[in-house]
């Protein structure tokens, strides 16, 4: 690494006086020297002057030149290589994992240069960049974390297990624990597989018609023990049929994750609402229940990977749910709203186009 950067510095050239530069106004000048003396050689016989003025004329434009070369090597250094040594060093420094760098535009606003231009791009991306380290670092601490619960409850209740003294009420209660740690691991491993997938576009959506009131009577079903075993009052308000054209198979993540968090989050004795309606374009469902509800802030990170507002019931989930929905909305060209306030529940509606909006044609 020290060879290279050796190297990377032998090879940037940092000399105020360019020779190049020099012989490039030497010849320029000593052009222009014999063009005026071609043109009053007629008045002035040049082969008849001294030695010395020779010289004399020909020391002067050496000097000139010179004069001019380090004028221009200044100009140079001053203007361009100086900033290009600052977005350098900046640039080595955010190599090295430093992402608080900032480079200060050399003009304002009104009078910015190609270079000021530099300094605001090479800022915007150090803030990317920053975004993205972050986010990794926090994903990474999420996964290890979210990984590292149930392998701790599994690996606890196996020693358990081998304990010959237990009773069979002990041993049904250990494997219960066991399975149930196994199902959740299961369960973010194959919800990071789809939402990786999902973020990479590897899933496309394949739209096609399908009944969307029999798709929301079937994931409601599968919450029917749950609601009987809360003592939930559920409700659902449907149309008979409605025919929506999208992904049918990515549509159920939407809607059992969003009835799977109502049923969670509501109390035993609480309220669950399931709506559809449409408005001619677009259907429009909507999940409400009287649970927890959320503050504003909590509300802000919902749809964030793994974040989790109410921790009391981070045993029963991941916090990949919402972000799985919000990304399969998008590609589906819908959208999902939250209303909610601490104390009386949440209210999710999800807003879908019937048929999909067709791309524009590049002209």
């Amino acid at each position: 690494m020290r060879s290279a950067e050796k190297f990377a510095d032998r090879r940037v050239k940092r000399a105020l006086f360019p020779l190049r530069t020099f012989a490039l106004f030497f010849a320029m000048f000593a052009v222009f020297t014999t063009v005026q003396m071609l043109m009053i050689g007629s008045v002035i016989d040049y082969r008849r002057l001294p030695l010395a003025n020779t010289l004399g004329v020909l020391g002067f434009w050496v000097a000139a030149s010179v004069g001019f070369t380090l004028i221009t090597g200044l100009l140079v250094r001053h203007q361009y290589q100086k900033p290009i040594e600052e977005v350098s060093e900046a640039a080595r420094k955010v190599a090295g994992g430093d992402f608080s760098v900032y480079l200060a535009p050399k003009h304002p606003q009104d009078k910015a240069t190609h270079l000021d231009v530099l300094c605001l791009d090479f800022n915007k991306m150090v803030e990317e960049l920053g975004s993205i380290e972050t986010l990794k670092t926090d994903f990474f601490s999420n996964v290890s974390h979210e990984i590292k619960t149930p392998l701790a409850v599994i690996q606890n209740h196996a020693e358990l297990l081998q304990q010959k003294q237990l009773t069979e009420e002990q041993r049904q209660e250990s494997t219960a624990v066991i399975l149930q740690a196994a199902r959740r691991l299961s369960s973010l491993i194959t919800n990071m597989l789809k939402l990786n997938k999902l973020e990479k576009q590897v899933i496309q959506p394949q739209p096609r018609p399908f009944d969307v009131c029999a798709q929301l009577c079937a994931c409601a079903l599968q919450f029917e023990d749950v609601w009987e075993k809360k003592q939930i009052d559920f409700e659902a308000d449907l149309q008979d049929r409605l025919l929506l054209t999208a992904d049918e198979g990515l549509l159920e993540l939407v809607w059992t994750n969003l009835l799977s968090n109502a049923m969670k989050f509501t109390p035993a004795g609480g309220k669950v609402t399931l709506t559809q309606r449409t408005d001619g374009e677009c259907v429009i469902v909507t999940v409400a229940d009287t649970g927890c509800g959320m503050d504003p802030a909590i509300r802000r990170h919902i749809f964030d990977q793994f974040y989790q507002g109410d921790t009391s019931h981070a045993t029963e989930g991941n916090g990949l749910g919402l972000a799985l929905v919000r990304r399969v909305l998008e590609l589906s060209d819908g959208t999902i709203t939250v209303a909610s306030t601490p104390g009386q529940g949440s209210t999710f509606t999800v807003e879908l186009p019937l048929t999909p909006r067709q791309e524009e044609n590049p002209a």
